[in-house]
This record gives C-alpha cells, sequence and structure tokens, in this order.
C-alpha cells in the first residue's frame, strides 16, 4: 500500500472508532435514563392507597386490597357520574354562551360523585382498621402517612435560609436557668 492508501484506511478506522465510541455513550445514556425512569415510577406506585398494607402480614396485606377492589367496585357508580359530570363541566365552559348556573350544577354533581366515591373507599379502609391489633394499626396508620390520601408532605430543609433565633425560645432558656438555681 502506498502512503494516500494508509491515510484512507486510518481516516476511515478514526470515523468509525468515532462512532462506536458515540454508540456506546448513548447507549449506556439511554440505558441509565430509563433505569431512573423505572425507579421514578416504582416510588410512585409505592404512594398508592393499596400500598398502605405493605408493613403488615401477607394475608393482611390481601386482606386490605380485596377491601379496596370492593369498595371501587361498588363505587363504580360514582365514578361513571364523576366522569360524566367532568364532561359536563367542560362542554359547559367551551359553549358560546356562558351558562352559570348549569356549570355550577355540573360541578355540584361531579363533587358529590367524588365525594361520595372517597367516602365508599374510606369506609373500606376504617372497616380494615377495626380488624387490626393496636401494633398492626400503628404500623398501618404510618404507612397511611406516606400512602394515599392521607399522605404527609416529607420536610425539606431550605439551606438558602439559617434557622433563625426566636425570642421564645431565649426566654425558655433564661427560665430554666432561673429555676435550676444558676
Amino acid at each position: 500500500m502506498n502512503g494516500r492508501s494508509w491515510k484512507i484506511v486510518l481516516v476511515a478506522s478514526l470515523v468509525l472508532n468515532v462512532f462506536l465510541l458515540g454508540a456506546i455513550v448513548g447507549a449506556a445514556y439511554q440505558w441509565f435514563a430509563a433505569k431512573g425512569a423505572s425507579n421514578a415510577v416504582l416510588a410512585q406506585q409505592h404512594t398508592a392507597l393499596r400500598f398502605a398494607a405493605e408493613t403488615l402480614p401477607a394475608e393482611r396485606q390481601k386482606a386490605f386490597i380485596d377491601g379496596l377492589k370492593n369498595a371501587r367496585r361498588e363505587g363504580r357508580q360514582f365514578v361513571r357520574e364523576g366522569r360524566e359530570g367532568r364532561h359536563d363541566v367542560l362542554r359547559l365552559l367551551a359553549a358560546p354562551q356562558f351558562d352559570r348556573a348549569a356549570l355550577d350544577a355540573a360541578l355540584a354533581r361531579t363533587r358529590e360523585a367524588d365525594s361520595s366515591l372517597r367516602a365508599q373507599v374510606e369506609g373500606s379502609v376504617a372497616d380494615f382498621a377495626a380488624t387490626l391489633s393496636p401494633e398492626e394499626r400503628v404500623k398501618f396508620a404510618d404507612s397511611l402517612k406516606l400512602r394515599g390520601q392521607w399522605r404527609e408532605p416529607q420536610p425539606v430543609a431550605n439551606p438558602a435560609r439559617p434557622p433563625q433565633s426566636t425570642a421564645p425560645k431565649a426566654a425558655a432558656t433564661d427560665s430554666s436557668s432561673e429555676s435550676s438555681g444558676e
């Protein structure tokens, strides 16, 4: 081979290597992105109410899930009414003539259906809790803090804002030092 042929082979090899390196980096990025997304989906899924009994024994978990399924099955009519109400609300909002009375009535029907379904599900949760021992109820309540409509927001520390000392704390330390005879 002459010098020109070697240069062509070298450039072609360099282009191929850059292409392969890009493909490997791109595939790794896609894999890590998909893995992170699936972890986020799993974390979100475990905040659903049906996971509230996961700290309890398997037979209790099954009883809870069965109770939720039954409550939702019995509440299908409320789900349908809520869906129809939301469609009515959207239709009324988009109508050429705004009819406030009809919109208020559709909103009230939707709210009533949603409230009835929620009452059905909450009743099922209360019925299940009545079957638990006091220790199991504590575990269940702690789990409910993380899931369902009883979730409590997790405290978020704000590093940009340092804790502020307040006058009542200073007064409390003064009064405690007086009572201890210092």
